[in-house]
């Protein structure tokens, strides 16, 4: 529907969003891809292919936002600063925002910075749910064990196994995204 780098150009009908988040390279693109069962979002082997905020609207109902990632990218240190402004400013303060969805890549332990995106939603009491993305590239072992690693990490928070490829935890993440678009919207969490 709309690709913005300031959130003035972002959608002003109020319609609920489940904003994508993540460090680069996570399958944020190919997660949205997965659930809408088409080919809508731009994906890239290559970190930071996703640079703006980018809206899709689903059944004319809701948009699922594919946010930029947080990390390694392949662009300058100002382009990753204005990313991160940008992001900040619409986790704070975009109303309609109905859910973030955190994703975790399960073939490597949380970076700082996820530990940061992660303490950040919950400071400021956002609805999130996590997910485990890239599960099908492990063996059950490695999986067992990226299991422990995210519930150590998280203190067993709940979060959905997923595979972009196979669709696994396809239906676990869209009940999620159906229970959010039915909660009433929250006003926004302003710092003092």
């Amino acid at each position: 529907m709309k690709s913005v780098a300031c959130l003035n150009e972002a959608p002003r009908d109020q319609l609920p969003e489940i904003a994508f988040l993540g460090r680069s390279n996570v399958g944020k693109s190919s997660l949205i891809n997965s659930l809408l069962g088409t080919k809508l979002a731009r994906t890239s082997s290559t970190p930071g292919r996703t640079q703006l905020i980018n809206f899709y609207l689903v059944n004319q109902k809701f948009y699922f936002v594919d946010c930029p990632g947080y990390g390694y990218a392949k662009a300058p240190d100002s382009i990753r600063n204005q990313w991160h402004r940008l992001m900040e400013e619409y986790l704070e303060s975009r109303e309609p925002l109905k859910l973030n969805v955190l994703l975790l890549d399960s073939r490597v332990a949380p970076t700082p910075l996820d530990e940061q995106m992660l303490e950040w939603l919950m400071a400021y009491q956002k609805p999130l749910t996590l997910v485990l993305t890239k599960i099908d590239k492990l063996s059950s072992n490695e999986l067992r064990e990226a299991h422990r690693r995210l519930q150590r990490w998280t203190q067993n928070s709940s979060f959905i196994d997923y595979s972009a490829i196979q669709h696994i935890g396809r239906r676990e993440l869209w009940r999620e995204i159906l229970n959010a678009l039915s909660a009433p919207l929250r006003s926004p969490v302003v710092r003092s």
